[in-house]
């Protein structure tokens, strides 16, 4: 396939899918459940959801202040107004087009600190990896806290062996991971060879943060950014009813789908809802309340990242030109 024809499908397709997946969970919708739905969002306690937008923001200027200890050891001091201004574009630019953000936020803090945007590149990528290594350990808390759970949906049984899927899942999976991993790591197949760069890549993230001259810093700002995003969707159940009273445990499996949902579409657009939803509906939360829950949470992030990215557009060039004056 041309690389062109292959990268346009490769952006269209997220969006296509979003679209087909909000198209295809209304379609699944009577009247009546339409009209519930609206309902949840008509009566919802919206200061709930406002205090989860305020935990977003505190993750976001987080994450702009994190930045500056993997920039320090390199020689350079950003202004903080230009970090937080880059990290909130980045986040916009990634609604329409998957990873193009990391690339601006890249070439932003080069315009207007002049920092080399290879250098610049590195250290968001080091970022992402231990954003990935928290991902990995909230799921596998959310597979601790629900064994019972997983057990009966997968094995059928009444959550007796529950004891046997957290051997199974902690013990006997990273032991087969490991082995493999050792036995696979001169591998010439492509794919495996793509899988074990990407271990490799994470191990090497790890042991770059851990010699980080402020290593203490920058994980205590990686935990405090990943509690606010749990906060987020803490705070919003409170909104509504039926799901004020939900325990900790779906709130964790809940956050955990809904963030692996971001990575299938942009933004997680018509994904979001539909994951938070089937994850909520295990808890024995109506259907109805569920999907209004989900779209509610999603459309005050979107709304969010949008009005934040782009005023930060386009006071990002005012703020350098005023600063240089």
């Amino acid at each position: 396939m041309n690389k062109k024809i292959k990268k346009t499908v490769l952006l269209i397709l997220p969006i296509a899918l979003g679209v087909f997946l909000i198209w295809f969970s209304l379609s699944k919708l009577s009247s009546s459940d339409k009209d519930s739905i609206i309902n949840s969002f008509k009566t919802a306690n919206y200061w709930w959801v406002g205090l989860s937008l305020i935990f977003g923001i505190l993750s976001h200027l987080s994450r702009a202040y994190r930045w500056h200890f993997m920039l320090e050891p390199m020689g350079y001091k950003p202004r903080y107004a230009n970090s937080i201004m880059t990290v909130l574009i980045a986040y916009l630019l990634n609604l329409f087009i998957p990873r193009s953000g990391e690339i601006a936020r890249a070439a932003g803090i080069k315009k207007y600190e002049k920092i080399p945007f290879e250098k610049a590149f590195g250290t968001i990528v080091a970022e992402r990896v231990a954003d990935v290594i928290m991902l990995f350990g909230i799921i596998a808390l959310a597979f601790f806290l629900q064994s019972e759970l997983i057990s009966s949906y997968l094995f059928k049984d009444d959550g007796e062996s529950s004891i046997y899927t957290k051997i199974l899942i902690f013990v006997v999976f990273p032991v087969i991971g490991f082995f493999m991993f050792r036995y696979f790591k001169t591998s010439t197949n492509p794919y495996i060879a793509k899988i074990i760069s990407f271990i490799k890549g994470l191990l090497e993230g790890i042991t770059s943060i851990l010699t980080m001259k402020k290593k203490w810093q920058f994980i205590l700002h990686t935990i405090f950014i990943w509690v606010m995003y749990v906060l987020m969707l803490y705070a919003v159940t409170f909104a509504l009813p039926e799901t004020t009273n939900l325990p900790f445990g779906a709130i964790i499996v809940s956050f955990v789908v809904g963030a692996l949902s971001m990575a299938l579409t942009n933004g997680g657009l018509g994904s979001y809802p539909i994951f938070v939803a089937s994850a909520l509906v295990l808890y024995k939360i109506d259907n109805n309340a569920a999907l209004a829950f989900g779209w509610i949470m999603w459309t005050a992030q979107t709304i969010m990242v949008i009005i934040f990215g782009i005023l930060s557009l386009v006071l990002l060039p005012i703020y350098n030109k005023y600063h240089i004056k």
